[in-house]
């Protein structure tokens, strides 16, 4: 190989996206800009206004909701994975990057996206999530921005930080052609030791 074609291919290498080359490295730089490895929370309390609809100037409701993502959301005593097998706890598996610590989770790099002209690397994640889940991440801070499944978007943004963990307080999401059909903003989010008292973790029946 001569030498200017191996200088074309090392500068082709180093210029490409690092999603591209090793999920697992990007994988790392994503949890490291949310805090690190140990201030990703595995169970926490959040409230929560959620507005359905495109209006958000509307009040909205207001709900609490204890989280053990995947397996478990608690809403007062009611286990909505249990009892409903509600889907959208794999969304808050993703957003609070268990998701992709998970070892047996699938990473799978995908080309280059964009928002608002800001360049996107993208994560297919699959084996734990069915079926496969679409997360973007903005190139220069290397924090979410979007995650298609189930052929909806959710759009992240407002940041805050609570006991060193870095995520994001507003979710809007949007169907197909755009419309918007909910909008979350997480008020408050608080890292939790243990289970509070009286809630319990059952299996999902069937499971």
């Amino acid at each position: 190989m001569n030498l200017l074609l191996r200088t074309t291919l090392l500068m082709a290498f180093v210029a490409a996206p690092l999603s591209a080359a090793e999920p697992r490295a990007l994988v790392a730089e994503i949890i490291q800009a949310a805090g690190g490895e140990d201030r990703l929370p595995a169970l926490f309390r959040i409230k929560e206004k959620l507005i359905l609809g495109a209006d958000s100037s509307k009040p909205g409701s207001m709900r609490t909701s204890v989280l053990e993502p995947p397996g478990h959301w608690w809403v007062g005593m009611r286990d909505r994975v249990v009892t409903e097998k509600e889907p959208a706890v794999f969304l808050v598996w993703a957003w609070s990057l268990g998701a992709l610590r998970d070892p047996t989770t699938q990473l799978e790099a995908l080309p280059e996206s964009k928002e608002a002209d800001r360049p996107l690397d993208g994560l297919k994640l699959s084996g734990t999530i069915t079926p496969a889940m679409s997360l973007f991440f903005d190139r220069e801070t290397r924090r979410l921005v979007r995650i298609d499944w189930r052929k909806d978007s959710h759009h992240f943004s407002e940041w805050k930080e609570a006991e060193g963990f870095h995520y994001p307080s507003r979710t809007v999401g949007r169907k197909p052609d755009g419309r918007q059909w909910y909008q979350s903003d997480i008020l408050e989010l608080e890292v939790l030791r243990e289970l509070p008292a009286g809630l319990k973790r059952e299996e999902k029946s069937g499971s």
